[in-house]
């Protein structure tokens, strides 16, 4: 049965990847969330401040729910802070706003993997949960000939789209961040307070990464998958 089936061992190693790097982002963000910068500004703050300084008046800085929910959105032309970092003033929220703020920066440059992304944003929705389980249509009817054989073809080249959303997904957030710690510098912190934000960002990074690697994982599973049946 495929509940049981031994590829799903070649998912361990993501699977941990992910845990680590979820650990790794909370305890960062916790940590940092509890010290407040020197400067006293809140990410609402930080937002509108490097925002200006880049020239970039015209993209609105706004508040949404959730808990690191932070997102850049290229269409609106809007950086979006979630609660705890819009009012908050603490380290944690300083890295994230200037991190939204390089997005913002990489879309009025034209960042070419950024627009990438965009672009295989419609398609991988569709990818990531239909690829899925058109290959598994395609094992279980393999009687079917053909016509199965296309099912799991159709189904791996969506799931792809996936894969590649997220590997895109990989240099526009490291870039993001290079450029924060840069922005980051316009706001007279201290050395201690610079290294924090690196901190938090690179933790952040992490969990781009293990997505990137699970999702390449999952791929290769149902490549085995597909052959063995």
């Amino acid at each position: 049965m495929l509940l049981f089936h031994w590829s799903y061992l070649i998912l361990l190693p993501g699977f941990v990847l992910m845990i680590w790097s979820q650990h790794q982002i909370q305890r960062t963000y916790r940590t940092y969330a509890e010290v407040k910068s020197s400067v006293d500004l809140t990410g609402a703050d930080v937002a509108h401040i490097l925002l200006h300084n880049l020239g970039l008046q015209s993209i609105r800085v706004e508040m949404v729910l959730g808990e690191l929910s932070d997102h850049y959105d290229p269409v609106t032309k809007a950086v979006r802070l979630s609660r705890s970092t819009y009012s908050s003033s603490s380290l944690s929220a300083t890295a994230i706003a200037a991190h939204e703020c390089g997005h913002a920066l990489q879309d009025q440059q034209h960042y070419r993997f950024l627009r990438w992304r965009s672009s295989l944003l419609p398609a991988v929705n569709i990818g990531s949960q239909i690829g899925p389980l058109l290959i598994l249509a395609g094992i279980l009817f393999s009687a079917a000939g053909s016509v199965a054989s296309g099912l799991v073809y159709v189904g791996m080249a969506l799931f792809a789209t996936a894969l590649g959303f997220h590997l895109v997904t990989l240099p526009v957030e490291f870039d993001a961040s290079r450029r924060a710690l840069h922005l980051i510098e316009q706001l007279q912190l201290t050395a201690h307070e610079r290294e924090a934000t690196a901190r938090v960002l690179r933790a952040a990074a992490w969990t781009y990464v293990a997505t990137a690697v699970y999702t390449a994982l999952q791929l290769a599973q149902l490549l085995v998958i597909s052959r063995e049946r």
